[in-house]
């Protein structure tokens, strides 16, 4: 080896060693903070541990009574998966829409989308959950309104048939963030694209149709995957406006494991939950990614495979 070669390799291995002491306390907090928390939990869902006492391994003994004796497993997945089915496309929906109304000229739009992005700055906070749940009460704000034109209100959070509706709406309510980020892929769409279709005789349900949703698809595929997985994370709002009721109608997966961990102090049973919403998630995910090659448009891929 050279003296030149020596002196490079010197400088290389220095440069690397500056670059990981300059990421070391992320990396440090990651390792602590995520991968041993992560480690613990896959430990710790093979066995019975009630907090108090050390875990006893157990096997697969947490994960077999989940599937086949465990009947809230059940009732709390087909909860969560009808507001994941009900929330994300009314969120997506709603979102586009308002962020299509917020891509004009006028004047003092930049005040209009600020009032109107606000709410999801605190629509994940246990104060709105409790607004929530005194607009929805029996006596609440809902119900006064709708007694204004006569109109006889019900409990809507006491109602099997509704309780569940309360939360997808407050869900949809807050499409602030999904909002900034559709409006943001608005405006990278050609306008050129609009103004060759307005020459052609094209009408503005054509041009959404033909040009604002697939130059829009990678942006509405990036949306619906953190909508999915943010739903099926669902808590806070399950917690405060209803406890999963009535008759468990409102029993969100989330709401379960939680029980299971500081109710119940199965912690060892709460992990496997967690275990296997992660299993759900990610292939929720993955089909997400296998199936989008039909439906998103890529600029650099000539369109769609």
């Amino acid at each position: 080896m050279t003296r030149l070669s020596r002196k490079k390799k010197v400088n290389s291995y220095e440069n690397n060693l500056a670059g990981y002491v300059f990421i070391s306390p992320w990396l440090i907090g990651f390792l602590l903070l995520t991968v041993w928390p992560v480690t613990q939990s896959f430990y710790l869902s093979f066995t019975d541990y009630p907090l108090l006492a050390d875990p006893v391994w157990v096997g697969v003994e947490n994960y077999t009574k989940i599937f086949t004796k465990d009947p809230l497993f059940g009732k709390s997945l087909a909860v969560t998966f009808s507001f994941v089915l009900l929330s994300v496309p009314l969120k997506l929906f709603f979102s586009l829409m308002v962020a299509m109304l917020l891509n004009k000229s006028l004047k003092g739009m930049s005040l209009y989308r600020t009032a109107i992005y606000f709410p999801s700055l605190i629509g994940g906070s246990i104060a709105v959950s409790v607004l929530w749940r005194n607009m929805f009460d029996l006596n609440g704000y809902i119900n006064q309104v709708l007694a204004w034109f006569g109109i006889q209100g019900v409990g809507w959070i006491t109602n099997p048939s509704t309780a569940l509706g309360t939360l997808v709406l407050l869900n949809a309510w807050q499409f602030g963030s999904t909002m900034v980020i559709f409006l943001a892929g608005l405006k990278q769409i050609p306008q050129e694209l609009y103004e060759s279709a307005s020459v052609d005789g094209a009408g503005k349900f054509r041009k959404f149709l033909n040009i604002t949703l697939p130059m829009l698809s990678p942006v509405v595929f990036f949306n619906l995957v953190l909508g999915v997985i943010g739903s099926f994370q669902t808590f806070t709002s399950a917690f405060i406006i209803t406890k999963g009721g009535p008759i468990h109608s409102t029993y969100m997966y989330a709401l379960f494991l939680y029980e299971k961990a500081f109710k119940h102090y199965q912690m060892g049973y709460a992990s496997a939950l967690a275990w296997i919403l992660l299993a759900i998630v990610a292939s929720l995910t993955a089909i997400n990614f296998l199936v989008s090659r039909y439906w998103v448009f890529y600029e650099t891929d000539g369109g769609k495979k």
